[in-house]
């Protein structure tokens, strides 16, 4: 594989310590805020269930992201997982729980406007949906197993020693859950954009495993997901699991609900068993956990009266969410100027959409780039 492969490869890997970082604190951070798992456990399990969930069934949503704009070039790629994980990683620095799919959108988006590439207006509009959805339903599943569990805890009458113990482990299977429906869901958000541009072919392993190009980059994206979850996730988790509102033990618990909202949205299992018999199917789409999870703290809090929630927190929360697709979008646009004008890379392939707009206009008959024809005036170096 030569060198500059794997150069474009390294925003993949930055985008996944960055989601790392940033979305390890939506599955263990209201255990870990609480203090009733350590930091060390968390990382550890969150790590190895991230890369099961990612291999094993991350394929599902990477289809629905490569409709908003299959990005099919590597310098293109590149800079759409750059510009995504420079965004989450000011957000993080910053404390504030993030998506990294708006991040990933917005800088699809800003690629999209850059190649002059169409932006399918249906896989957008399913996405945006889902960022609305998606709270709401953390929220509801939230406030169901909250009261369902209270309620079966007051009728068992457990000593507080016994359930204390029932609670942490309670706290580390639907951590381990969590973990797999995070990798499941979000590796597209991570490996997505090179999936077209994919560099690998298939690898067997002793003869008895093969990965496909598509594996073999989810298993990188989830290593490096890991990587970030060990290394800088643990402020992050210190504002979702004590920062938008104190939480019971029994509450830091039923809000690893959002979980069920991941693998929801991620699962083909799923997906084929609706369409088999014949039932509205959920569509295969990343979205975001920390909006899944601030949906179901807020959830619990509002079933509790609305008391002690801190809504400037909650606010910055919110101002994140916005700025971040911008930030993203920003910088994969003027990213790729560089790329294209002063690198000479091609940022986009062809046979999408259509050419990239012209930056400027070179005279007739000056090199542009290797392996272009000479530019013609007005005309962008890329159109055939």
């Amino acid at each position: 594989m030569e060198l500059s492969v794997l150069f474009f490869l390294t925003s993949g890997l930055f985008l996944g310590w960055a989601l790392g970082a940033n979305d390890a604190a939506n599955v263990f951070g209201t255990a870990v805020g609480t203090r009733m798992i350590r930091f060390t456990t968390a990382a550890v399990i969150c790590t190895v269930f991230v890369i099961l969930g990612a291999v094993i069934s991350g394929a599902g949503t990477t289809e629905t992201l490569g409709k908003l704009g299959a990005i099919n070039a590597l310098p293109g790629s590149f800079m759409a997982a750059f510009a995504a994980a420079l965004a989450v990683y000011l957000m993080t620095k910053a404390g504030l729980p993030v998506s990294t799919t708006q991040a990933i959108v917005g800088a699809i988006i800003g690629w999209n406007l850059f190649t002059n590439t169409a932006t399918d207006p249906t896989a957008l509009a399913k996405i945006l949906s889902t960022w609305l959805i998606c709270p709401i339903l953390a929220a509801g599943f939230a406030i169901v197993l909250f009261k369902a569990t209270t309620m079966a805890l007051s009728r068992a009458k457990l000593h507080l020693i016994r359930q204390d113990a029932y609670t942490r482990l309670g706290l580390l299977l639907a951590g381990a859950f969590g973990a797999y429906s995070l990798g499941a869901n979000n590796i597209a958000n991570v490996m997505g954009v090179f999936v077209s541009a994919s560099p690998f072919t298939d690898f067997e392993f002793a003869g008895l495993l093969t990965f496909s190009p598509t594996e073999q980059l989810f298993l990188l994206g989830a290593l490096a997901i890991g990587f970030g979850v060990m290394t800088y996730s643990k402020r992050v988790m210190m504002t979702v699991g004590t920062g938008i509102m104190p939480l019971s033990p029994v509450a830091t618990w039923v809000v690893v609900s959002h979980s069920m909202v991941l693998f929801l949205f991620a699962s083909q299992g799923l997906e084929s068993f609706l369409q088999s018999n014949g039932l509205p199917t959920i569509p295969l789409v990343p979205v975001s956990s920390s909006q899944a999870v601030v949906g179901a703290v807020l959830g619990i809090a509002l079933l509790k009266g609305g008391r002690g929630i801190r809504w400037r927190v909650v606010g910055g929360i919110g101002a994140g969410w916005v700025v971040t697709p911008l930030i993203a979008g920003a910088v994969c646009f003027i990213g790729l100027f560089f790329l294209q004008n002063v690198f000479d890379q091609k940022v986009y392939a062809g046979g999408l959409g259509k050419a990239p707009v012209a930056i400027f206009s070179a005279p007739a008959g000056t090199a542009v780039g290797p392996d272009l024809a000479p530019a013609q005036p007005g005309i962008s170096p890329y159109k055939r």
